[in-house]
C-alpha cells in the first residue's frame, strides 16, 4: 500500500468523528425544537361529607321524669331544648324507646307532648309557646304513645332546622287519669324520647 494511501484513510477516518458530532448536535436540536407543547391544570381536588349533630340540655341524660307515689290526678310538666347544629339541613323526629308497664299503669297516664319555643330543661316550661298546627302535637295514654311513634320513619314534629345551630323546644305534660282502677295501684310505667335527625 502506497504512503499516499495511507495518507487518505488517516485523513478519512478522523475527518469522520466531527462529523458525526454534527449530525448528533442536529439530531438534539432539531428533537428539542421540534414540538410546541401547553399544559393547564386543575388541582387540589378534594371531597368532605357533612354533619348531622342533634344534642339536648337535659343535665347528662337526666330523665325528664322520676315521679313517684302518684295517685288519680297527679300532674306534671317538663320542657327540654333541642339543638342542631349540623352543617347539614336535617328533619327531625321524636319517638318512644324501650316502652314498659306493669298492672297496665301506661293506658291511665295522659300525656301531651308539644313542640314549640321559649323553654329549657333548667328553666322549666313557664315560656313556652307552642308552634301552631295540629302535627306538632300528640294527646293521648302513654300507652298509646309508646305504640304509635316508634321510629324516625312514623315520628312526632315537623322540625326541619336549616345547616347550622338551630334549636327548638318541647314540653311533655302528664296526668294520671282520675279514673284509674285500683288493679293500677302499685304499678309502673317507664319511656325514653328519643329525637333523631336525618339529614333532608
Amino acid at each position: 500500500m502506497s504512503a499516499t494511501n495511507t495518507r487518505l484513510r488517516t485523513v478519512a477516518k478522523w475527518s469522520a468523528v466531527p462529523v458525526g458530532l454534527i449530525v448528533s448536535a442536529a439530531l438534539v436540536w432539531q428533537a428539542s425544537y421540534s414540538a410546541f407543547s401547553a399544559t393547564t391544570v386543575n388541582p387540589g381536588n378534594s371531597w368532605a361529607t357533612g354533619t348531622v349533630v342533634l344534642s339536648d340540655d337535659d343535665a347528662s341524660n337526666t330523665a325528664m321524669f322520676t315521679a313517684t307515689v302518684l295517685k288519680p290526678g297527679s300532674t306534671g310538666e317538663k320542657c327540654i331544648l333541642v339543638t342542631s347544629s349540623g352543617t347539614l339541613a336535617s328533619t327531625v323526629k321524636l319517638y318512644a324507646t324501650s316502652p314498659s308497664t306493669t298492672l297496665a299503669l301506661n293506658t291511665y297516664i295522659d300525656v301531651v307532648v308539644t313542640q314549640g319555643t321559649g323553654a329549657t330543661f333548667a328553666g322549666g316550661c313557664g315560656s313556652f309557646v307552642a308552634d301552631a298546627g295540629a302535627p306538632n302535637t300528640f294527646t293521648g295514654t302513654l300507652a298509646a304513645f309508646g305504640t304509635t311513634y316508634t321510629t324516625f320513619a312514623n315520628g312526632l314534629g315537623t322540625w326541619a332546622p336549616a345547616a347550622g345551630t338551630v334549636t327548638k323546644a318541647y314540653k311533655v305534660s302528664y296526668t294520671v287519669n282520675a279514673a284509674t282502677p285500683n288493679s293500677a295501684q302499685g304499678g309502673t310505667a317507664a319511656v325514653g324520647f328519643t329525637w333523631e335527625a336525618q339529614n333532608s
